[in-house]
């Protein structure tokens, strides 16, 4: 009996170090795919971050993949105000100040827009409710090039064509199909009988959207604000289709830049151009990103 339990006994311990062994070797496997996969992300980002404070002297004796054998920030100042770009020789500044002034208000609205739409969707239905948000929807699965003319003609009868005017109009439209999903799935998981007291104490449309659902909103705000933002500031398609020269955004200007035709390449002076126009979205991650993904939890939770 006792050499039964023994080699019982032993029997499990030989099955609980084998399976150890395989967690241990499926970890390995899964942090060795994901660190791969992490270089490879982050590769390209050092190779231009490294670059920007290297001479073109030294990038070109020693070649764009090498560490630096200096550390100079002459190329900075000279990509942010003095560095031709489509004939124009006064950096980038005049380009990332164009995407300033369309990503902030384009945010803000859309954003504005979409929390008010996924509240009547959600909370004021109405016949055919689900339909319009249905048709609001498929925005979110068409390609930007389906617009592009009619944008094109929109833009030119209102007066607003080679403007960042007509940016701002543009992506406070296309965005309302995101904004407006985020905000009315989020909404769905809001009580009615929440809705339904405050309408008996007398509060209607307004006084609910601003004394009910917005103080319950900040997750969902936070997602949709670094979304818009992020998405709007890298988008190119609009940019370079709509505008031209110096009304373009940072992102159509650091593509003619590196598509432009001299036979000398300033690679720390492009370099450091491509870091500008990745500042402000990376420190909008950098910073909300722990928001972004506490807000999408609660959401999904919800």
């Amino acid at each position: 009996m006792a050499d039964a339990v023994l080699t019982a006994a032993g029997v499990e311990d030989r099955e609980a170090a084998i399976a150890s062994r395989r967690r241990l070797i499926s970890r390995i496997v899964i942090y060795g795919l994901l660190g791969l996969i992490s270089i490879i992300y982050i590769v390209p980002f050092l190779v231009v971050f490294l670059n920007s404070f290297r001479t073109n002297e030294e990038i070109g004796q020693l070649g764009l993949i090498s560490l630096p054998r200096s550390f100079r920030l002459d190329a900075w100042p000279t990509a942010w105000s003095d560095f031709c770009i489509g004939g124009q020789c006064d950096g980038v500044a005049r380009y990332f100040w164009n995407s300033v002034a369309m990503v902030i208000p384009a945010t803000i609205i859309s954003t504005a827009l979409g929390a008010i739409n996924g509240y009547i969707l959600s909370k004021w239905k109405f016949p055919g409710s689900e339909i319009v948000f249905g048709f609001m929807l498929l925005g979110v699965f068409m390609p930007g090039q389906i617009a592009l003319l009619p944008w094109a003609f929109t833009l030119g009868q209102l007066g607003l064509a080679n403007s960042v005017y007509g940016l701002i109009l543009v992506h406070c439209i296309q965005g309302l199909s995101f904004t407006t999903l985020f905000f009315r799935n989020y909404y769905v998981s809001v009580p009615d009988d929440l809705l339904k007291a405050a309408r008996i104490d007398g509060a209607g449309f307004w006084r609910i959207f601003w004394k009910i659902m917005i103080p319950l909103s900040p997750p969902i705000i936070i997602v949709t604000v670094i979304w818009q933002f992020t998405g709007i500031w890298n988008e190119y398609l609009f940019g370079v289709v709509l505008n031209s020269g110096s009304n373009q955004p940072i992102t159509a200007a650091l593509v003619a830049l590196s598509m432009s035709g001299t036979s000398v390449r300033t690679y720390d002076v492009m370099s450091a151009a491509v870091l500008i126009g990745a500042l402000p979205p990376l420190l909008v991650y950098f910073f909300g990103g722990k928001y972004f993904v506490r807000g999408l939890t609660q959401g999904a939770i919800k």
